[in-house]
């Protein structure tokens, strides 16, 4: 584990001006994305340690039941409104942003490594004047010194550092999507829904939203996949990989892979699951021919249920499998194959 510092100043009297911890929601069409209540489980436990209120922001031209953040851990959540704000566009959203910090002056901000968020919190952070650690894993506060310990892979995934922001404010990360639970609804809690409106000013851009084009490379986005069958490269070839895309048919699953399988060409970029690639959380994971490196681990660790088949029984997957069966892919797979085949006709 190393170490690194933001040897950034600020003067000790405007570091203590800083309090609370804040997360960027994200919406769609005034839906609120799920993403938003992962950031809240982040946000809940670093306020717990710090003893601070937590403030969600969200930005649109309308949004629907901004009650449940509440219900989900904020304690006051910030509807920056405008008709502008409809659709993500980074210039309004960050300029409206900044407005809001430089009002409350959060201790701590979070978002998402999302579009969004990669696209947003950088300009966010420059005009902000403070540092940005990207794709953290891991969010921590320093019993002792109370400052925030973002942990992030580097080298490739080699190591994992801890980044931390000591004389600058506000400390600002974004956590990849999937990493944690969505916070769960309490319906006992209470807190404050506060409306912003800026000057109009403040959303001038010369860039002009289009349209959303939605992904259709896959039949199911391994994002939001209840089930996902994946496969590394004890799948030997493309004609092996097949076999993973014709149990995810079956199950109506999403396909995963491993960093080899696409690099080697059986799938595309889309499917990579793990640092390199994207970091679900599915109710159930197959992970087929997959060794564990730490690099895949960290993009599916938190499935609910994993079942893991390997030839080799010292595979570092089993360490992280619910079930595990130590034996040749190419036997195993199209037993499962048959198995569901029949379960589906049946029923």
């Amino acid at each position: 584990m190393s170490t690194y510092v933001n040897t950034s100043v600020q003067h000790e009297n405007e570091l203590s001006q800083y309090k609370g911890v804040l997360v960027l929601g994200e919406q769609r069409d005034g839906k609120i994305l799920s993403v938003t209540f992962e950031l809240l489980t982040r946000g809940r436990a670093l306020a717990n340690d710090l003893g601070c209120e937590l403030s969600c922001v969200l930005l649109g031209d309308h949004i629907d039941n901004l009650e449940e953040v509440v219900k989900r851990g904020a304690d006051k959540v910030y509807f920056i409104k405008d008709a502008s704000l409809k659709n993500f566009l980074p210039r309004p959203y960050s300029n409206a942003i900044v407005k809001l910090c430089r009002e409350l002056k959060p201790e701590i901000i979070v978002a998402a490594a999302t579009t969004t968020g990669r696209t947003v919190m950088p300009l966010v952070t420059s005009k902000l004047e403070t540092g940005l650690t990207a794709d953290c894993t891991e969010l921590t506060i320093d019993p002792e010194t109370k400052i925030l310990l973002q942990t992030r892979p580097a080298i490739g995934g080699n190591i994992m550092a801890t980044i931390k922001t000591p004389n600058h404010r506000p400390q600002m990360a974004t956590v990849r999507p999937k990493s944690a639970k969505p916070a769960p609804i309490d319906p006992s809690r209470t807190g404050e829904v506060i409306v912003k409106e800026y000057e109009g000013a403040t959303f001038f851009t010369p860039e002009k939203f289009l349209e959303y084009i939605k992904d259709t490379t896959q039949e199911v986005s391994i994002e939001e996949a209840d089930i996902i069958v994946a496969g590394g490269k004890g799948m030997k070839n493309a004609d092996g990989f097949k076999m993973v895309e014709e149990l995810a048919r079956i199950l109506g699953a999403g396909v995963g892979a491993t960093r080899d399988a696409v690099e080697l060409g059986w799938t595309t970029y889309p499917h990579q699951i793990g640092l390199s690639g994207k970091t679900v959380s599915p109710k159930l994971y197959f992970a087929f021919g997959i060794s564990g490196k730490i690099q895949h681990l960290a993009g599916m660790q938190t499935s609910e249920v994993i079942v893991a088949v390997d030839k080799d029984p010292d595979a570092l997957i089993f360490r992280v499998a619910d079930y595990g069966i130590v034996g040749d892919v190419f036997e195993v797979v199209p037993m499962l194959i048959e198995a569901f085949k029949k379960l589906k006709a049946n029923a």
